[in-house]
């Protein structure tokens, strides 16, 4: 079977209307980012605030409450507790350890209460230190710390029995001159009902995002009521708390639960209005976000604030719209840039003709803005030194792959094997085909890696989808004029395959879940079709 050329109008009007189609794509994503969301506005009475927020410290760079060594300095907590008593009355902490000592002090120097917690796990010694720590600084504070909490989602983690936090509930109530209570998620609660009479009141997480069954954005709310009518039902004649209630504005979706700032917006003003209305005592969570829960959540777990983790300024207004992206400068000169490239490296190689000179720069203008907004994605995701070397390393072969594709005369395109073999062997006529070779068999090993972890662990995982996506176009197209013949080409090909197939199973309507197998089909089914057929013939 004869090779197609590189000049191939076929070939080349294939990357053109692939790349045209996926930019309008992608523009048209971007230019839907910025249209404003009128949303219910907040409009708080005279000197009326947030009933309480969750607050951790852990927000600035390198912090994070697994260093043991870590102490909050005075001036952090001031600066941050300054920012949080202009929009709530109240905080609530999960630990009084690592300088979290001094926020009850702080909180009435700025007029704010305290909702002090007492961090419970699986060591009894340091439970205990920390319960003692706990009960001397609410009752030194009772002004201040309306309540302490004893234990936060410890049934949930397993790390305690019902009966090891009935025993903890009691011990403190009976030391503390505060009201005592314990905060789990609401089905811990109605399953360990018994705890209840043991708490001065009930406080009950209600997650709709984390829920086993996420619920969407538009039934959130609707959630939030009926869950709440049935825990003050099951616990009638106590008082309820919702102890931690609120949307996160990054990071992966879960089915139809989608992370964005526009979600996070409609969901804490439309909560608040509704809080406040049916007279609910509330905690949102959170304060400021937390990069450091990117380490055991994912992007997710970073994204919870109200208040930016840098600036400390509010993430989304009170009242008026709001909308995803403030302006559309950044993409369409990433665009502009990449379709410059393009047009220089056509201009820069002989021959091609317009259909290929239009081509490279349909495929820089995608490449570019892609590679833009992979940035922004690897600025709130990447948590690592380790995350930033690999997974910037496939950033940069993705480029590379769309220079030498430009570069590139029409040879055969040898497998990735072949293409090493010819390079440790010094062989003659080693050139731009071998790069595309080396390449694409690199490309699809990071997919394939990629794609099985997130099968195989999906819950805190992102989809790599914009990582992947400009290979993906490029590679989906050539694969079908330039097949590989190697085996592990062919493995990677079937890993991604099943993997991306595995993955969006699960959630069939979610928007990334289909991004990601769409990428990942365009990356294996060329290199699996395209063999088989030419071993057909």
């Amino acid at each position: 079977m004869s090779k197609p050329s590189a000049n191939n109008k076929t070939l080349w009007s294939s990357l053109l209307l692939t790349h045209l189609v996926l930019l309008a794509g992608l523009l048209a994503w971007v230019v839907s980012q910025t249209r404003p969301v009128e949303m219910h506005d907040l409009h708080l009475a005279d000197g009326e605030k947030l009933k309480c927020v969750s607050y951790a410290p852990y927000h600035r760079p390198g912090q994070t409450p697994f260093d043991e060594r870590l102490r909050i300095p005075h001036a952090q907590i001031a600066a941050d507790l300054s920012a949080l008593s202009k929009i709530t009355d109240c905080v609530r902490l999960y630990s009084v350890d690592q300088g979290l000592e001094q926020v009850p002090a702080v909180a009435r120097e700025v007029g704010i209460k305290v909702l002090l917690g007492a961090w419970i796990g699986h060591d009894r010694e340091k439970n205990a230190l920390e319960l003692d720590r706990a009960i001397a600084l609410a009752n030194a504070n009772a002004d201040v710390v309306s309540a302490l909490i004893v234990g936060n989602e410890v049934l949930l983690r397993r790390e305690r029995t019902e009966d090891e936090m009935r025993a903890l509930i009691r011990n403190t109530k009976s030391r503390a001159t505060v009201p005592v209570t314990y905060a789990d998620v609401w089905e811990f609660w109605t399953r360990h009902d018994s705890l209840a009479q043991e708490v001065d009141f009930v406080t009950v997480h209600i997650l709709p995002f984390w829920e086993d069954e996420p619920v969407d954005i538009e039934h959130a709310l609707e959630h939030v009521a009926a869950t709440r009518t049935q825990v003050g039902e099951h616990f009638a004649g106590k008082h309820v708390l919702i102890g931690e209630t609120g949307w996160p504005s990054q990071g992966r979706q879960r089915e139809e639960s989608r992370p964005s700032q526009v979600n996070q917006a409609r969901y804490v003003r439309e909560f608040v209005h509704q809080a406040h209305q049916r007279g609910w005592d509330y905690n949102l969570i959170e304060a400021i976000d937390q990069p450091w829960k990117r380490k055991l959540e994912g992007t997710v777990g970073g994204f919870w604030g109200m208040l930016d983790a840098h600036t400390l300024a509010p993430k989304f207004p009170l009242s008026g719209p709001v909308a995803e992206r403030d302006s559309l400068t950044a993409p369409l000169l990433a665009a502009a840039a990449g379709a410059l490239a393009g047009l220089l490296l056509a201009l820069g190689s002989k021959g091609g003709g317009a259909l290929r000179t239009s081509a490279l720069v349909a495929l820089g203008a995608t490449t570019g803005l892609i590679a833009l907004l992979h940035a922004e994605h690897a600025q709130i995701a990447y948590r690592n030194a380790l995350e930033w070397t690999l997974l910037s390393a496939v950033a940069v072969l993705a480029v590379l792959l769309a220079i030498t594709l430009a570069l590139w005369r029409g040879t055969p395109i040898p497998s990735a094997a072949h293409a090493w073999h010819t390079i440790r062997g010094r062989q003659a006529g080693f050139g731009t085909a071998h790069v595309l070779g080396l390449l694409r068999g690199a490309l699809l090993f990071a997919a394939a890696v990629a794609a099985l972890l997130l099968f195989v662990d999906s819950r805190y995982r992102d989809f790599p989808t914009l990582l992947y996506l400009a290979p993906a176009a490029l590679l989906g197209v050539v694969g079908w004029f330039q097949p590989a013949h190697a085996r592990a080409e062919r493995i990677f090909a079937v890993v991604i395959a099943l993997s991306v197939v595995g993955r969006w199973l699960p959630e069939p309507a979610n928007p990334q879940a289909i991004g990601w197998l769409l990428t990942g089909l365009a990356l294996a089914l060329p290199v699996l079709l395209v063999r088989s057929r030419q071993h057909e013939q």
